[in-house]
């Protein structure tokens, strides 16, 4: 059936959409990188843990590199690429400083989940601070070689850190995620983390395993979590999701099966939902207030694709 509600035009999904250039060729020349950082024109993403510091109001929110080293004692900077012509630096400051400074008030601090939620923040902007947060994450776990416990220290303006012990190279790493979503028809099977607030629901998800496909992952998960074989699998897009540092990919999967055996250690609960339903929920039109992910997360995309094509979103895929 067709979907009871108008959705308008199809949002955007949150942390993509920059024009950033990474220049991963500049990231060894010391002079460029010096002259970013000493540039007034230069912007930087200064990050306190799982908070963000910016400008309070008006233009470009992102703070000046002069800025960004007065207001508190930073980590190694690191270089993240060129936005428009404009150099952006990711620093972090203690997590106790950044809350201080939400409570002076003279600066807009905020969780970048709120941030991408709100819509506060260009998409030009966010993907940056996205990038920033996950690359410093990263650099804050892996100060000691995961070869031979040395410390480790910056190189490629922040995108490797070497061991001068035992000499090993260690890069950035992304985790790889399958969000899916099983059909069955004019229904889809839907979850609840227990993390969720209350009476949302999304799609399945899980990380994928050493040795496997995607599609193998699609499989697995959704039988481990809900019980639910699934044989094609059919690819939408894919999403960085900055907490701390996963890609998520989006997919959806022919139910074989549809008899539930749900994991409680894995999920709180799982159901089959029909179509229309979920029209509601998208919209929060729910007459039981039940609803989904904000449209900056891709479940909400692999949703929203559900109600407007059907099973027709199966076609293709393997």
């Amino acid at each position: 059936m067709a979907p009871p509600v108008e959705f308008g035009a199809w949002p955007r999904l949150g942390y993509v959409g920059s024009p950033l250039d990474r220049t991963s060729e500049k990231r060894n020349d010391a002079a460029f990188i010096e002259t970013a950082m000493r540039d007034p024109g230069s912007r930087a993403v200064v990050i306190g843990g799982e908070l963000i510091v910016l400008r309070e109001r008006g233009g470009d929110p992102l703070l000046s590199v002069g800025d960004a080293m007065s207001i508190g004692t930073i980590g190694e900077p690191i270089f993240l690429g060129i936005n428009r012509g404009t150099a952006v630096i990711g620093v972090s400051i203690a997590p106790e400083r950044a809350a201080e400074l939400q409570a002076e008030g003279k600066l807009a601090v905020a969780d970048l989940r709120s941030l991408a939620v709100r819509g506060e923040v260009a998409p030009e902007v966010l993907q940056p601070i996205a990038t920033a947060k996950a690359l410093l994450t990263w650099h804050a776990r892996h100060g000691f070689c995961a070869n031979c416990g040395a410390p480790t220290r910056v190189t490629e303006a922040g995108w490797r850190r070497d061991c001068p012990a035992c000499g090993a190279q260690h890069f950035p790493r992304t985790d790889p995620c399958v969000i899916m979503l099983a059909i069955d028809g004019d229904k889809c099977l839907l979850g609840r983390a227990p993390r969720f607030p209350p009476e949302m629901w999304s799609c399945l998800a899980g990380f994928i395993e050493p040795g496997e496909t995607v599609e193998e992952a699609v499989r697995r998960e959704t039988r481990e979590e809900a019980g639910v074989e699934v044989g094609r699998v059919v690819y939408l897009a894919s999403q960085p999701w900055p907490f701390p540092m996963s890609l998520m990919i989006g997919c959806f999967g022919e139910a074989k099966t549809t008899d539930l055996q749900i994991d409680r250690n894995e999920v709180e609960d799982a159901r089959w939902v029909a179509r229309d339903e979920v029209a509601l929920m998208l919209t929060r039109q729910h007459p039981n207030g039940l609803f989904t992910p904000p449209p900056m997360a891709i479940a909400h995309h692999i949703l929203r694709a559900f109600v407007e094509r059907g099973a027709d979103v199966l076609r293709g895929g393997v």
